[in-house]
């Protein structure tokens, strides 16, 4: 049975005990759970917003992203043991904050580009990395999904075809992908080919309309998105990912200039009912 769930980073990229009101009223809209952006890396700090989502029954899932400075794909070792070192110091969070996903472009650094596109050595760099923090994944019941980015925001996996098959290459069962509506407008010539075409990879989908603001208010083809779904049988999260002014380096990093819905709850109210509703006709 599929799930909805609301990613935080419409508020905070580090939740804090004084915004936990968030979560109640996120449950109070009917929300099955939240999306915990997981950049602190203080696991007693995660701790504590479990034992708060269990008291409201709420679900976790959570994203995160690589820096350059610990950049799976980068030539250096070091780089990469350093990437390798952080997203296990991620996952070890998630497992503190009893998250089941860690999703995210964390196979590359965010908004680094080489000029060219990918290239074997690091397609390769990258499957070792990601390879090794699946089995760190696997021992604290934690799926990393891997999830494409648009050409704008990344250069190393840009498709859901180009995704799966890096899936399946790594062969891990803590490693699946992604998919995203809002990369998937950009990059994909048919939202239906590239859903089924991941669909034996895909464990989490992201809701996110083409301006990053209300779902079903853009022209983000949801109508073919949801019909898809269901008929590969998708029966996991779907998180509804939304970017608005509240963070001012969050809103330049996801190029949000000028405001697009009236308040966040009432786009998350909204959002929620029209998942539901397309989920359901």
């Amino acid at each position: 049975m599929a799930k909805f769930g609301m990613n935080l980073l419409l508020w905070t990229a580090d939740l804090q005990e004084s915004q936990f009101g968030l979560l109640d009223e996120l449950n109070s809209i009917g929300y099955d759970g939240v999306e915990l952006p997981i950049f602190n890396l203080d696991v007693n700090h995660y701790k504590k917003i479990a034992a708060r989502c269990d008291a409201l029954g709420l679900g976790r899932t959570a994203v995160t992203v690589s820096p350059d400075d610990a950049n799976p794909i980068d030539p250096s070792a070091s780089v990469r043991e350093a990437a390798l070192t952080r997203l296990k110091q991620v996952i070890d969070c998630c497992a503190a904050a009893g998250v089941t996903h860690l999703c995210g472009p964390f196979h590359s650094a965010l908004g680094k580009f080489s000029g060219t596109g990918p290239t074997p050595d690091e397609w390769s760099r990258a499957k070792d990395v990601l390879a090794k923090v699946a089995d760190h994944a696997k021992q604290c019941n934690v799926t990393m999904v891997m999830e494409y980015l648009n050409r704008f925001e990344c250069y190393f996996v840009t498709s859901a075809a180009d995704c799966s098959k890096f899936c399946r290459e790594v062969n891990h069962p803590n490693l699946k992908m992604m998919y995203d509506t809002f990369h998937a407008n950009i990059e994909e010539k048919s939202i239906a080919e590239a859903i089924k075409s991941c669909a034996d990879q895909m464990v989490h989908v992201h809701i996110s309309e083409n301006d990053r603001s209300t779902p079903g208010e853009g022209h983000v083809d949801f109508a073919t998105t949801f019909k898809t779904l269901k008929e590969i049988k998708y029966d996991g999260w779907m998180v509804v990912e939304a970017f608005g002014l509240a963070l001012p380096d969050l809103a330049a990093a996801t190029k949000i200039w000028r405001k697009m819905f009236t308040t966040e709850m009432r786009l998350c109210t909204d959002a929620l009912a029209f998942m539901k509703k397309s989920w359901g006709s």
